[in-house]
This record gives C-alpha cells, sequence and structure tokens, in this order.
C-alpha cells in the first residue's frame, strides 16, 4: 500500500492508496515545532493496522521545518520503504510556465498533476486552506500561474483581532445574506464574501484565457479544508475534490517508480 502526506501550513493530510484506490484518509494538526519521533508516533496511532501493510510514501510539504523532521521521520521508521519526496528534481510533468518556476510551492504543482490527470479541460483549482491559491492549468496540463489571497480563517481571525465588537463566530450559513444581529452579518460576509470573491476571480482569469487564445471549456475545482464552507455558494465551482493533492502525490509516485 502506498502512504501519501501532504503537509500545510495548517493541517497534514494522510491517505492511504490500494492501487487506484484510496482506501482511507486522515487530517491532523500541523505543529512546526513536532519532532520527528512525535510525528511517526502520532502517524502510526492514526494509520493503525495500516502502518506495518506501508509498500511506498509520496509527500510533499510547504513548511520547511516539518519538512526537516518529515525526512528524519522516513529516514528512521520507514528506512526499506521507497520514498518520493516532492522538490525539485522530481519528475512531475508538469511544466510551469511562470518568471521563476522555484518559487512554485509543490502542493501547487501536484494539484495541476491531480486536475489534469481527471480533466481534458483547461482547470482552475481552488484550494482553501490557510491561504486561499487559485491555480490556473491549461489544457495541456501546463501550470499557467494564479492567485494567493487571505484565507478564510486568517480573515476571520484578523477581523476579530482588530474589531473590539466584533468576536469569531461558528462558520456556518445565515439565514439570509442580509444578516440581522452581529453574528449573522459575520456569518454572511464569511459564506457569501469568499463565495463571490471567488467567483469573481474566475470569471476574471476564464475571460483572460480567452483573450490570450485558450479556447474550450474551463473546469474549476475546489480542494483543501476549508472548501466545504464556500463551496456550495459558489455559482463558479463545478467539482469539490478534498483528496486532490493526495491523488497527485499517487500519480507522481507512480510516475518516478517507473
Amino acid at each position: 500500500m502506498l502512504l501519501t502526506i501532504d503537509v500545510g501550513n495548517t493541517n497534514i493530510a494522510l491517505g492511504v492508496h490500494d492501487g487506484d484506490e484510496l482506501v482511507r484518509d486522515w487530517r491532523m494538526r500541523t505543529d512546526a515545532r513536532m519532532t520527528a519521533d512525535e510525528l511517526a508516533l502520532t502517524m502510526r496511532g492514526l494509520l493503525g493496522a495500516h502502518a506495518d501493510e506501508i509498500t511506498g510514501i509520496s509527500a510533499l510539504s510547504t513548511v520547511p521545518a516539518v519538512l526537516r523532521e518529515l525526512r528524519a521521520m522516513l529516514s528512521g521508521y520507514y528506512p526499506r520503504v521507497h520514498r518520493v519526496i516532492v522538490e525539485p528534481g522530481v519528475r512531475t510533468g508538469v511544466p510551469l510556465l511562470v518568471d521563476n518556476p522555484k518559487e512554485v510551492g509543490a502542493d501547487r504543482i501536484i494539484n495541476t498533476l491531480a486536475a489534469h490527470h481527471l480533466h481534458s479541460t483547461a482547470c482552475v483549482v481552488v484550494d482553501f486552506g490557510t491561504s486561499t491559491n487559485i491555480d490556473v492549468i491549461s489544457a495541456k496540463g501546463e501550470f499557467l500561474g494564479g492567485v494567493f489571497m487571505p484565507g478564510i480563517e486568517i480573515s476571520v481571525d484578523a477581523l476579530a483581532a482588530r474589531a473590539a465588537a466584533l468576536r469569531k463566530v461558528e462558520m456556518v450559513r445565515p439565514r439570509s445574506v442580509i444578516g440581522k444581529n452581529t453574528v449573522e452579518c459575520l456569518q454572511s460576509g464569511i459564506m457569501f464574501g469568499f463565495a463571490g470573491q471567488v467567483d469573481g476571480l474566475v470569471h476574471r482569469i476564464t475571460a483572460e484565457l480567452t483573450r490570450t487564445g485558450h479556447t474550450g471549456p474551463v473546469t474549476v475545482i475546489a480542494t483543501g479544508g476549508l472548501a466545504p464552507l464556500v463551496v456550495d455558494e459558489a455559482e463558479t465551482i463545478d467539482h469539490h475534490l478534498p483528496n486532490l493533492t493526495l491523488l497527485g502525490l499517487r500519480l507522481v509516485f507512480d510516475r518516478n517508480r517507473r
């Protein structure tokens, strides 16, 4: 079985794959202070019976401190297991058509690989994480660039910290767009505001693709831990694929194994 590990700024996603099938997945909190031993102990606790069935590992980390401990953990606890860590030199098959390819995060490359594997169209991947990342992919599977903006939780935390009369609220759908109390006003801004932000950017991206000569449909995919808060409210999102990055890690493992 293949273990996939996606280390993000807020959460670590784990997946166990049996061939093409994702058998089970988990999420755990990212702690930049976590040691290799703590990481191994927590992972083995989540994996349970699957821990002794792992024959391959594919991983990425956007957190340098955790990447260092991840390497140490894999070397110490899985020394005989073939592993692929996504970094420069690893074959992904994704052309990076940007000014500085070294700036592109491993998660964005892997999401591009997975989106192109699933769809034969141009794609827009909206990743709702610590930041909200929008990545644009050509119909040929080329990474064209994208958009960064503050994530949902970051924005809510900043608002609660800077506005004396406001506070953090449960992020659920309010009764209506026009809030009737402080809590509903905040919930409306979160749910509908971020949905409108994504829709506006997707419309601008698709228009720019058309102006630059890209023809055909554009598939919009939502992923990331906070996607469920917005995906039902955004008009432009076609698919919600929470395990898109884990799929990409499986694909890049197969590519490098061959």
